[in-house]
């Protein structure tokens, strides 16, 4: 008669018996892996996006490295090699600015504070619109209404005019900005969030979870903030670009902060140092260019993002 098998010895059973024997955190991580690899099995499938996503790496890289590539002492006036307002060359592949600096060093320090703005900006827009989103659609009557009637006022005024309001009385700082683009362009958010957890929370499993006694925090973290998320993330690379573009602006405008360097802030400069009447189209075009691929990067990935999230985007256009 055969020596029976020792149990460290005994084959793993498989098949549905070796799922049951998983623990809940084994599965939802697997879950989760199989998600994020449909997703960018989806995502491939645009090419604009694959673009966008290709030159969103190259410049956060740019933004990252950037002392390595451009040293720290580039953006200081008292030690800039050249003279001012020179045309391209070989040593200044995009010339030189009013104070003899090379536009391509400041173009590389702009990423780091124009992608900064942008992404910070943005979270505060997406995260201050989810939460009233998901509130309003949550709680109906009178809550519902003051909250909804809020986010209407801040939809029908002007977002720049707002954010220039925020900046003049505030310090001007990054943070400044930061808070004033976060603080007006979080309506759409708001609205498309709600319309969301409406839709989420006409379903059957969200009646079944207050039936067995969930709570408001329960329901609206467990069940609709999940349901919310894929929305929100498609949102936010929109925003992005947005707030990037408003960062440029605001900082055109001379609201920014003028110690730091940033594209909207460089053309700032070359405005007030006369560029675009002598023609010095080097100190003008580079920021300019860069803030335009910039927001056109993060729009193609937004785009994708929404036709992988939702395929009935993708058919329609």
């Amino acid at each position: 008669m055969p020596a029976s098998t020792p149990e460290a010895e005994k084959p793993t059973p498989e098949g549905p018996g070796a799922a049951a024997a998983k623990s809940p955190r084994a599965l939802a991580r697997a879950r989760k892996r199989r998600s994020v690899a449909r997703f960018w099995r989806e995502y491939r499938r645009h090419p604009g996006g694959l673009w966008g996503l290709a030159g969103l790496i190259l410049i956060g890289l740019i933004a990252l490295f950037a002392p390595a590539l451009v040293g720290t002492d580039s953006q200081s006036v008292t030690a800039a090699p050249g003279g001012a307002l020179e045309a391209p060359s070989g040593e200044f592949p995009l010339g030189t600015d009013q104070f003899g600096r090379s536009v391509l060093a400041l173009l590389v320090w702009g990423a780091r504070v124009s992608l900064t703005v942008g992404l910070l900006a943005a979270f505060l827009c997406v995260a201050i619109g989810t939460v009233v989103g998901i509130l309003a659609g949550h709680f109906r009557g009178w809550y519902s209404t003051v909250l909804m009637r809020v986010t209407d006022w801040f939809l029908v005024m002007p977002t720049l005019v707002l954010a220039i309001a925020l900046a003049t009385v505030m310090d001007r700082s990054l943070w400044t900005v930061i808070i004033a683009i976060g603080v007006t362009t979080w309506p759409t958010t708001a609205r498309l969030v709600r319309a969301q957890t409406l839709a989420v929370e006409s379903r059957p499993y969200i009646e079944r979870a207050r039936a067995l006694g969930g709570g408001h925090g329960h329901i609206m973290s467990r069940h609709v903030l999940p349901n919310v998320m894929p929305l929100v993330l498609a949102q936010t690379t929109l925003v992005i670009s947005s707030a990037i573009l408003t960062e440029a602006t605001l900082a055109f405008l001379g609201l920014g902060d003028p110690t730091i360097t940033s594209w909207g802030g460089m053309l700032q400069d070359a405005r007030e140092a006369g560029a675009v009447s002598a023609g010095d189209w080097w100190y003008l075009a580079p920021p300019g260019i860069a803030i335009a691929l910039v927001a056109l990067a993060f729009t193609l990935c937004g785009r994708a993002i929404e036709s992988v999230l939702n395929p009935k985007l993708g058919v329609a256009r």
